[in-house]
């Protein structure tokens, strides 16, 4: 489980002109279900997501998580939970590394490169060996039906393809949470649809997924097991 409490995001704080992005959020993430925040852009979700991803820190408020995956930290054993909100920059990263997996919006794909070096650039800062990170990819790719573009520049995939190369990358480290900000943005109904059944089959395997979106196609599925609308950086409506 992802808890939140009263955590406030504000940028510029002190200045003339501060900006609060999030503003006194308190949430309650389950493990192994999905969650989606709604809204309008603008309306906090993508900051949420970076704070709760260890990708940017908290202006004030606490963030625990819970059933780190064992190893995260070396003092830290399977089950134990962890405050991260003030904790140095080198355990944000090994704890971003192991527990998340993240799928941008705009996929973020490395222009020039074959599909199965993109999956695996998420790896190489951890010094595992290639060979087993390299089959880890293929497995990865061929259970998403890319097995035939494995050494394709990812210059001649289609929105689809490059979406699923995306999601591929975001589980090569076997993340504990899948993040995803505005996955469906740039894909049509159909290719929505396949986005969300994926969805369906990570959270079988277990997995926390936590979905920002104003897509229907997205907050209107039944496989979404809590719906949080923000608006202002506030919760308005949800668990």
């Amino acid at each position: 489980m992802i808890q939140l409490a009263q955590v406030v995001k504000t940028y510029q704080a002190g200045l003339a002109t501060p900006f609060t992005a999030v503003d006194g959020v308190s949430l309650d993430i389950p493990a192994g279900k999905l969650t989606v925040l709604k809204g309008p852009s603008g309306s906090g979700k993508t900051t949420l997501l970076t704070l709760i991803g260890c990708m940017a820190r908290p202006t004030s408020g606490r963030i625990h998580l819970h059933g780190l995956p064992a190893g995260t930290l070396l003092q830290l054993a399977e089950g134990d939970s962890l405050e991260i909100t003030s904790l140095p920059e080198r355990f944000l990263t090994a704890i971003r590394r192991r527990t998340f997996g993240f799928i941008f919006q705009q996929f973020n794909l490395v222009r020039g490169i074959s599909v199965l070096e993109n999956v695996m650039l998420p790896t190489y800062p951890t010094g595992e060996d290639r060979r087993f990170v390299e089959a880890r990819a293929i497995e990865r790719l061929e259970g998403l039906g890319l097995s035939r573009h494995l050494h394709a520049s990812v210059d001649r995939l289609s929105g689809g393809e490059a979406q699923r190369v995306a999601i591929a990358r975001a589980l090569i480290n076997d993340p504990a949470v899948v993040i995803a900000d505005e996955p469906t943005a740039h894909l049509d109904s159909r290719l929505s649809e396949e986005f969300m059944d994926l969805m369906g089959q990570f959270k079988a395997a277990g997995r926390t997924l936590l979905i920002a979106s104003h897509d229907p196609i997205v907050y209107g599925s039944p496989l979404a097991d809590a719906v949080v609308e923000m608006r202002d950086g506030r919760i308005v409506a949800g668990p």
